[in-house]
């Protein structure tokens, strides 16, 4: 990493996707749930898999625990669900509650990444391949699920990590319902369609979120049935699909397609940071454009989202040379 000193990391580099899961006694006296086992044939990081998922510390919809497990409240087509995933051994065990239960465990491996095809994949640069040498578990998640992934990618839009990770909470927890099964009332599903409709436009203001985002989820959310379809499409296709939805470009379809379909050639364009970060560990350019960026993915072609990620777990970032963009809270206008 440039610079004597570890830069704080952005948004971006969150997005690498490695979240650290706390070691320890697996927990004990849980309400049963149902449960599904299953064996990886290759090297599981929960966190690693599962890091994209989570919208900051505080989110809600996601806890990774002391015992070694991550939790997840998600609202299925089938209602809510809160999923409980552990590995000890070798084996994944899953654990479920709510109606949404069966639906998570029948997806419990394409969500860790049984879908992804990571020996497709050739590095051309040796930063890269040692990122991917040291990081044998990363797998590409696909939740199945397009407004989940879609609602908070919009929050993000055009904002500081923590506008966006406090919109998220602040609107979950509020509207959103108790994910079901012994969660103690720390965490929440997000909203149904109807629910984030529903939202009265002072409590978008409190929450930080502008007109212009909080317009574009209603307008998704209104087409809600349509989009969630697109995940039956292929990742080029359902961008398609959501970028008809006035607000949603390139950068937000990318984002959402990365997770709902573990899209491996969806890198983000049209973001702050990606381009530098990627120029500066391949060439050596901080001030790489997204024209440059995409240039430099090029080998990586049907790739590129996978190589991005590499390069951001990498740790290989320029350092700042310029203020944080200063965090802006329109509730207290």
């Amino acid at each position: 990493m440039a610079g004597r000193f570890a830069p704080r990391p952005t948004r971006t580099t969150v997005r690498g996707g490695d979240v650290v899961v706390p070691g320890g006694v697996p927990r004990q006296g849980v309400e049963a749930g149902r449960v599904r086992r299953w064996v990886p044939d290759w090297p599981l990081d929960l966190g690693l898999v599962l890091g994209p998922l989570r919208r900051g510390p505080g989110d809600p919809t996601f806890r990774a625990t002391a015992d070694g497990a991550v939790w997840r409240a998600s609202l299925t087509p089938v209602g809510p669900g809160t999923l409980r995933v552990s590995a000890h051994g070798g084996e994944v065990r899953g654990e479920a509650w709510g109606p949404g239960a069966e639906w998570l465990l029948e997806r419990l491996p394409e969500m860790l990444g049984a879908g992804d095809d990571p020996e497709a994949f050739v590095p051309r640069h040796r930063l890269v391949a040692v990122a991917q040498h040291r990081r044998p578990g990363l797998r590409l998640t696909r939740t199945g699920l397009v407004l989940e992934s879609l609602i908070p990618s919009v929050l993000e839009q055009k904002v500081t990590t923590d506008e966006a990770y406090r919109a998220w909470r602040l609107l979950v927890r509020k509207f959103g319902v108790p994910a079901p099964g012994p969660v103690d009332g720390r965490m929440w599903v997000m909203p149904a369609p109807r629910a984030w409709a529903l939202i009265p436009s002072w409590e978008w203001h409190r929450a930080g979120v502008d007109d212009k985002r909080a317009s574009t989820i209603l307008r998704a959310v209104r087409v809600a049935a349509r989009l969630e379809q697109a995940v039956s499409m292929s990742a080029e296709d359902a961008r398609a699909r959501l970028e008809v939805v006035p607000g949603v470009g390139v950068w937000t379809s990318a984002e959402t397609v990365q997770r709902s379909h573990g899209a491996a050639d969806a890198v983000t364009v049209g973001d702050l940071h990606l381009p530098g970060i990627v120029g500066w560990a391949l060439a050596g350019d901080r001030d790489a454009d997204d024209s440059v960026m995409l240039s430099l993915l090029e080998p990586y072609a049907g790739q590129r989202h996978r190589a991005a990620r590499l390069i951001l777990l990498s740790g290989r970032t320029p350092a700042r040379r310029a203020p944080k963009m200063p965090r802006g809270d329109i509730g207290k206008l």
